[in-house]
């Protein structure tokens, strides 16, 4: 596996203001998140790996798990999400996303589907 770069200090004004003005939605599943209280897992959110910010970041099991708009929808943020996660999963990292309207409709089903990825990530360890 290559070795890469975790929170590169160039980024770090933006991953500092990705924190300080949260979507609703990552606001929401960070309450969830947050203190390890999922499990006892921790997570990060706004992490710098190489070029990117991942929107919550479990180093147990090298998961990051990004929230997606609508915006995400059009074929060329598509595209570029699917280059991101490629090149995200060759450094050996999960990737689960999920849409906004997830957290509203299923926020129980979200946080079972990472603490399960979670435990299972742990394991293989």
């Amino acid at each position: 596996m290559k070795k890469h770069r975790i929170n590169p200090k160039k980024q770090k004004p933006i991953r500092k203001l990705l924190r300080n003005y949260p979507t609703p939605w990552e606001q929401k599943l960070w309450n969830h998140l947050k203190g390890r209280q999922l499990d006892g897992f921790k997570f990060r959110r706004q992490q710098g790996i190489e070029n990117y910010v991942v929107d919550f970041f479990c180093p147990e099991g090298k998961l990051i798990i990004e929230l997606d708009g609508s915006g995400h929808l059009n074929p060329r943020k598509k595209k570029e999400d699917e280059k991101r996660d490629k090149i995200l999963k060759e450094l050996g990292y999960c990737i689960l996303r999920f849409y906004n309207s997830d957290i509203d409709e299923s926020l129980e089903g979200v946080l079972t589907i990472i603490s399960d990825l979670c435990k299972k990530l742990k394991n293989r360890c």
